[in-house]
């Protein structure tokens, strides 16, 4: 298997939905995800300069390639609102076989 090909399901956050729709979009038109689900009303409990924050988020679930990811984080830092944005990458145990040809495909046809 071309490991730049493995398949990579990346978390992040934005704070509110039309930021993380644009987001998204940019990721999709791009090729660097094939889908990005949009989830509203993520309630986050974090550490922040030094105090216990809350905010109310919007999380994304992006599906990408693993040869992808320095890409993405480089929009990510370009794009995103955040200081310091969360992108997190973790790699599936199982993706059905359909859907897994449908992700890598588009993700693979960059400039097409």
């Amino acid at each position: 298997m071309d490991f730049g090909n493995v398949p990579r399901v990346l978390l992040s956050t934005a704070p509110d939905v039309a930021r993380a729709k644009d987001l998204a979009r940019a990721l999709v038109e791009r090729r660097l995800a094939a889908c990005v689900n949009i989830l509203p009303g993520v309630t986050s409990v974090f550490r922040w300069q030094g105090g216990v924050d809350e905010a109310c988020e919007v999380l994304l679930v992006i599906k990408a390639r693993s040869g992808e990811i320095g890409e993405i984080e480089r929009l990510w830092h370009e794009l995103h609102p955040y200081e310091v944005p969360e992108l997190i990458a973790v790699a599936p145990d199982h993706v059905e076989a359909k859907y897994l040809r449908w992700w890598i495909e588009e993700t693979s046809a960059r400039g097409a």
